[in-house]
Formats: structure tokens, sequence, C-alpha cells
């Protein structure tokens, strides 16, 4: 069993934040198809296709990895007959989830109000950049865009120095997460009320409601955060730290795991009383961490690492790609997947995190799909269409 089974949707994402929440779906056990204009299809279909060290099959990593586990259908949606085939497939779905944007479903008559009226149990999702409502809705955003105004960039990088966008494309990212989060949400609203919902992500939304607890407190001190680095503003010692063979991270909150760390340290200096209490920590935060500096230079890191994990300080290597993706613990939870390619050659890539309790968590999802791979089967098994109807659509261009 998969906890989406029986869910379809209709994928008609492209990028990077639309195909992600799709992928979520999928990974979760939804029959996601995605629908793509004939010929070229969905652009990252061609984004890395030929690079020899991120291109397997003709796919790059973008498309390898973003659509495992779906099914394609190649569609024209800007013509008559090809909209009338979209609503039949509507007919037949569970969601309707996209990444245009603002005004695109509108102009295509592909937007909720019209599709509610063919399926009034349809949920639609549109994530864009700034959202569908407010004074500027329609400017175009990609991640570093929405990363920018969000406020986490401003945060981000080392005092005096310029702001940095975060290595993870977590504007992007963060609208597909929410965009999947949305759909399930309006999915359970649905079983209370028979009555699909549209959800509306905006990527800037998802970036200041990632600020969290740092923007409430700026809200009520109208104080502006600065950049740290690695370090913390409340916390001592909170950051990285190099050894003789690397970094390393140590993130002591709280009293208690200040004592057990300056056993394990063993340096008299910190071993001050005043030092037992954050405030007096934080105010001693450059002396602190030169103390730590000194010492941890002297060892390499698995020599640190055993002696405050024994100790059950919390810590951990500052890892490389390399390291993160062969962590024994990350192995063990199936967060490193292999996908099979019809040329026989498997792909590696991250697995699927939420795991739930008698739900199948497959090591092997299936491959991407070729471009149009299921245009018949979906249309003869989910629509009921026959041979001849099927062969009209693709002779006329509108399916291929």
């Amino acid at each position: 069993m998969r906890a989406l089974e029986g869910i379809t949707v209709l994928d008609l994402t492209h990028m990077l934040s639309g195909p992600y929440g799709a992928m979520i779906l999928a990974d979760l056990g939804a029959r996601t198809i995605k629908v793509e204009p004939p010929g070229s299809g969905e652009g990252t279909r061609a984004l890395l296709a030929t690079s020899p060290d991120y291109a397997r099959d003709g796919l790059g990593a973008y498309f390898l990895t973003l659509n495992r586990g779906k099914q394609s259908i190649a569609l024209d949606l800007k013509s008559e007959a090809g909209r009338e085939v979209f609503y039949d497939l509507v007919r037949q779905a569970d969601v309707v989830f996209d990444n245009f944007s603002v005004g695109v479903t509108q102009r295509l008559g592909i937007d909720h109000e019209t599709l509610a009226k063919i399926n009034p149990r349809i949920v639609t999702c549109s994530v864009s950049g700034f959202g569908e409502t407010g004074p500027d809705p329609h400017r175009p955003a990609f991640d570093q865009v929405v990363q920018a105004m969000g406020g986490g960039m401003s945060i981000t990088g080392f005092a005096g120095q310029a702001p940095v966008r975060s290595g993870i494309p977590h504007g992007d990212l963060g609208g597909g997460v929410f965009g999947a989060i949305g759909v399930l949400a309006a999915l359970a609203s649905r079983e209370q009320t028979g009555v699909g919902r549209h959800v509306d992500v905006s990527m800037l939304d998802v970036q200041v409601s990632m600020l969290n607890y740092m923007a409430t407190m700026h809200l009520m001190s109208g104080h502006l955060p600065e950049r740290l680095g690695n370090g913390h503003f409340v916390h001592v010692p909170y950051n990285a730290f190099q050894t003789a063979s690397g970094y390393i991270i140590i993130a002591c909150i709280g009293d208690a795991f200040f004592e057990k760390f300056i056993e394990v340290l063993g340096r008299d200096e910190l071993r001050d009383p005043r030092f037992l209490k954050q405030p007096e920590r934080l105010a001693a935060k450059d002396f602190i961490e030169a103390v730590i500096n000194e010492e941890l230079i002297k060892q390499d890191s698995a020599f640190w690492l055993e002696k405050l994990r024994s100790a059950r300080i919390p810590c951990g290597p500052v890892n490389d790609f390399e390291q993160a993706l062969n962590d024994p613990q990350l192995r063990s939870r199936n967060m490193v997947v292999q996908v099979q390619l019809p040329s026989g050659e498997a792909v590696a890539m991250p697995g699927n995190p939420v795991k739930i309790s008698g739900c199948e968590d497959p090591a092997q999802p299936t491959p991407p799909p070729r471009l149009g791979e299921h245009s018949r089967q979906v249309l003869a098994e989910l629509l009921g269409y026959s041979a001849a109807q099927i062969e009209a659509l693709c002779e006329t261009g509108v399916v291929q």
C-alpha cells in the first residue's frame, strides 16, 4: 500500500518548484500524470541533457530526479481539442498542480473556477512567485529573487560581507513543499465537504513563513538581525569549528550541554563559573570560541566527534555531498534510491524522507517518463477512448 494510492494528479508543472511538489505526491503513491506540450515537452527535459557528467539516457539530473515515479501524456492545451481531452482527464482526476505565471490558467481555460464546473471535487494548486492576489502578482520570480525579497539573504553570510543565498534552492523547493502540503489539506477538506478547493501558494510567502520566530522578534522590537556566519545570536558555543582534518558543528543549546562540553574539551579557561550561564557565555563569545578553536585543531574530526557523542553533546561533521550521501544512517532509511532507466543503467538519487508506517517506501521508483510515453495508455485506460479516437488525436498533433 502507498499512502496516496487511488489519488490521480495531473502535473502541469515545469522547472523546479512545481515539479518538486508533484514529485512529493508521486513519492507518496499518487498516480502522477505529467501533462506536457507536444514536441519538446517540459522545459527541464533539455536542461543538462547533453552533459557527459550530469545526463543519462538523454535526460539531465533535474528531470531525472524531479520526475521519477510519474507518467507522461503529451497534450496540446492551446488547442480546443486538447482542452477537451484535458477536461476529460479532470473528470477522472483528484488534483491539478501547476506553477504557471499568474493568469496563464485563466487564458488556457484550465483555472479552478472552470475545472470545478467540470468536476466539483477537483483540487487545484498553483505555486507562483508572489501568489494570485495583492498589488503586483504578475512579476516573474525564481529562487534567488524570493530568497532575497523574503529577508533570508540579509542574515546569511558573515558580518561585514555581502549577503549570500542559501546553497540549497529553498525558494523554489519551499514553494513545492508547501504546495504539496496545501494539496493534502485540500484533499482532507474534500473528505469532509465533498468539494474541491484551490490552493494558492506564493514562494515569497513561504520564505517569510520560514523566517518564523526571527520575524516575530523583529516585529516585537524593531531590531534588524545581522549576519552571523555559522554562529547563533543566543547560544554559545553554537558554530562550525576547525579540527585537524576539517570542520565540525558543536551546538550547545542550554547550560547543561555546556557543562558536559567543558569536561570533554578539558580547558581550564572555560571552567569559570560565570560561563555556566548563557548570558555570560554570550557576552564572552569571542573568547570562548577562540579557546575552542585553539584546542580542536590539535586532533582530527573523528577524535572529537567520538568524544562529543560519547558525552551526548549535539555535534556533527560538516559533510560534503559524498560524505552525506554515504552516511550509514541515511542509507539505512532508504534515502538514496536507485532508478532503473530503460537502457538498463541505474541512477542513484535522494529518496523520500516521509516514512509512514504500513506504507511502502520503494527503493526503486519507476524511471522518469519519455515524452508522451503513456499518452495512449492514459487515454485508453483512464478515459476509455477507443483506438480510433486516439489515432485521430495523434494524427492531428493534439496528442503525441
